[in-house]
């Protein structure tokens, strides 16, 4: 934790596809710009012979390089290999995914012609580290403090792995926010003293979709609900373009171009385009030269045909509102404003199906859909190093747990210790006993989510009670402690009220993540991967230099010999 006076602390806004950084200065929030001059950054690592490439940079050569280069990574972060969303998605990645240790995703890369295995949150860090070069360019100062957000929906293991990344990044992530609750804070800012209101941050983004309900009074900021789906955004809707263009490339020239990494990343690059188009326009045009094969592929599409091409998912994301509300006990007509945020909020069948809901409410598009979350944590991280005004100042932040928290009951049960939307920090207990005569030692399953069976919810971690004093099956007393602090992160602990052993864990799914010390290697070989590319980019410029000297030499010789022939010809 950063203290008073521990400035710059920053907020970033680490997005599936895009991130942007922020900073509170001059009695503002200052989105600040990247190398390239734009406010947000691609969140996209490419690898070569020679670099490794972070950003635009990395964004700019994925055509020409696409089984180097990594996007998407916040997909993979704090989730399993054998996922049947990692499975899915590896279809569509042109870079290789291969199962590493306790089933855990890894990232294939050639690199300086050697092989590379990458974890998610390796190339998160890489993102993170990018953000953080680009804050203290701006700032002309080191920068160690942020506030980082995530999905409202992310789950224990997922907020742990991003907070991993930062620490690899060379971060004190001081906090972890959900990202709607971020908005709410860049919009409520300036409203902290009209009066209650309650608000619904409607968050789709490239990668996740996140609704938070909030009410906002005098400077507190409750959350009430909220729902969302880690893996529904624009890159989901860029999808079903591609594959309804990649159809009809294969009716139109008999050709299947999804074999082609290349080919499929120019079209995905067209469709995402045309995607922002029909934000404004009814109609757009495909144009790829040279697409495949040599073959120019040209072709339309309609924002209709697009609303029709995703319509489910457009729907999925309307009944997660329909979920907050409800989860919430708020009836719609209660909500004083919807605020949209998230790039993908712009897309024009979803503000009318949101629009639709609430019976003709206009929507609230006060704030940039693209910098919003970076701007609510830039307030949070000026908020917690004593910066600020005196509203900034004045915040409470109130947020809640996405999913139930429980342990596996004998009979293989989930038994909840902590339900959803729980305030956060929040300390919660649960009451056990043995299941057979004689049990010496009690092993605590730890799982999250909403199914009644342990086996349909997500396993966090384990560990024993022991010793306990053998005795008939009901006797011992056993207390289960769980705790969750303020970023989200779950500490569970367990004592024998009879002798008073007790145990305790930090969740973290330890068969799944990385430990300390694996971590610490991490950092380590981000630290030697940055020197490596400082000497190449030194030489690069040193050549710039070297090349320049000897062009300007050769224009000094010219123009001499050219002044000796002149003054030849004269003497003649």
């Amino acid at each position: 934790m950063a203290g008073e006076g521990e400035w710059p602390a920053i907020g970033i806004d680490l997005g599936t596809t895009y991130s942007c950084v922020a900073v509170w200065q001059h009695d503002r929030v200052e989105i600040i710009v990247n190398d390239q001059g734009n406010r947000t950054t691609p969140s996209y690592v490419a690898f070569t012979d020679k670099e490794c490439l972070v950003g635009d940079a990395a964004q700019n050569q994925v055509a020409r390089n696409p089984a180097n280069s990594v996007f998407d990574a916040k997909w993979l972060i704090g989730r399993r290999f054998s996922d049947s969303l990692v499975q899915n998605d590896i279809k569509f990645w042109p870079f290789k995914i291969i199962e590493g240790h306790a089933d855990k995703p890894m990232i294939v890369v050639t690199y300086k012609g050697e092989k590379k295995h990458f974890a998610a949150e390796e190339i998160s860090s890489m993102v993170l580290k990018k953000m953080r070069e680009i804050a203290e360019a701006y700032l002309g100062t080191t920068v160690k403090h942020a506030v980082v957000t995530v999905p409202a929906y992310f789950n224990d293991l997922q907020r742990k792995a991003t907070k991993d990344a930062g620490g690899i990044a060379g971060l004190n992530v001081m906090r972890i926010i959900n990202e709607p609750t971020a908005a709410a804070i860049g919009y409520g800012l300036d409203k902290v003293s009209i009066g209650k209101r309650n608000v619904l941050i409607f968050d789709l983004g490239g990668g996740t979709t996140d609704v938070s309900l909030l009410t906002i009074d005098d400077g507190i900021f409750e959350v009430k609900a909220v729902a969302g789906d880690t893996h529904l955004g624009g890159e989901d809707f860029d999808n079903r373009m591609l594959k309804y263009f990649v159809e009809i490339f294969k009716r139109q020239h008999n050709e299947d171009i999804s074999v082609n990494a290349r080919a499929l990343r120019r079209l995905r690059t067209a469709c995402e385009r045309a995607k922002r188009i029909l934000s404004s326009a009814t109609e757009t045009m495909i144009e790829v030269d040279s697409l495949y094969n040599g073959i120019d592929f040209y072709s339309s599409i309609t924002r209709a045909k697009f609303a029709e091409l995703s319509m489910d998912l457009l729907k999925k994301s309307i009944e997660l509102v329909e979920k907050c509300l409800s989860d919430a006990k708020m009836d719609k007509t209660r909500v004083d404003d919807v605020v949209l945020t998230g790039g993908s909020s712009r897309i024009p069948k979803v503000q009318q199906l949101l629009q639709d809901l609430f019976d003709g409410k206009q929507l609230n598009k006060s704030i940039n859909p693209d910098e919003a979350v970076a701007y609510g944590a830039a307030i949070q991280a000026a908020n917690m190093v004593g910066m600020g005004n005196e509203k900034v100042q004045h915040i409470v932040l109130l947020d809640v747990t996405p999913l139930s928290l429980g342990v596996l009951s004998g009979i293989g049960d989930m038994s909840v210790v902590i339900p959803r939307n729980t305030a956060i920090p929040t300390k919660m207990e649960g009451n056990y006993t043995t299941f057979s005569d004689n049990q010496t030692v009690v092993l605590f399953s730890v799982y999250e989510g909403e199914r009644a069976r342990v086996v349909d919810n997500n396993w966090l971690g384990e560990f024993r009670l022991s010793p306990i004093p053998a005795a008939p099956k009901g006797v011992a007393k056993l207390k289960v402690c769980f705790e969750i602090d303020a970023n989200g992160i779950l500490n569970v602990s367990a004592v024998d009220k009879t002798t008073g052993v007790r145990n305790r864990i930090t969740v973290t799914n330890y068969k799944a993540r990385r430990s300390k010390e694996e971590i610490n290697r991490m950092v380590q070989d981000a630290n030697k991967y940055n020197i490596e590319d400082d000497m190449y980019k030194r030489t690069v410029k040193a050549k710039e230099v070297l090349e320049k000297m000897a062009k300007d030499l050769k224009e000094i010789q010219n123009e001499l010999d050219a002044a000796r022939k002149k003054k030849i010809k004269l003497a003649v």
